[in-house]
């Protein structure tokens, strides 16, 4: 993820940033007007690989703690297994599936509409 913001702030022309402090402004502008709306696509793709992977990461907390002392590194995924297999709660654990499924769907969708947004108004489109 680094190296995606990394490669992000690199393509921003520094002409850009001496134009707006010509203009007067801030460095806390510089920021709030150049760069977090020029990356905004990488933070977006960069919060959606991080969000995939949340509901991914089920073996290394399986095998590492199980879920932990008290659940505390209780994941979604191993949580919908410890439902299934352990109490046998089948219809809530299919429950559980659907509405992860819905969930990543839904931010997948909210990432590719901002993107879109985010790239007409980069285009200069109207």
């Amino acid at each position: 993820i680094s190296i995606l913001l990394l490669a992000g702030l690199q393509s921003i022309s520094p002409d850009l940033y001496e134009a707006h402090s010509i203009d007067g402004a801030t460095p806390w502008q510089n920021f709030t007007r150049i760069t977090l709306p020029l990356l905004m696509p990488q933070i977006l793709i960069a919060v959606l690989f991080r969000f995939a992977q949340a509901f991914g990461i089920f073996d290394l907390i399986a095998v590492m703690t199980g879920g932990g002392p008290g659940g505390a590194t209780e994941v979604v995924s191993l949580y919908i297994y410890s439902t299934v297999m352990r109490y046998l709660d089948f219809g809530y654990g299919a429950a559980l599936v659907v509405v992860t499924f819905l969930l990543l769907i839904l931010a997948v969708a909210i990432a590719s509409f901002l993107l879109s947004r985010t790239r007409t108004k980069t285009s200069g489109a109207v």
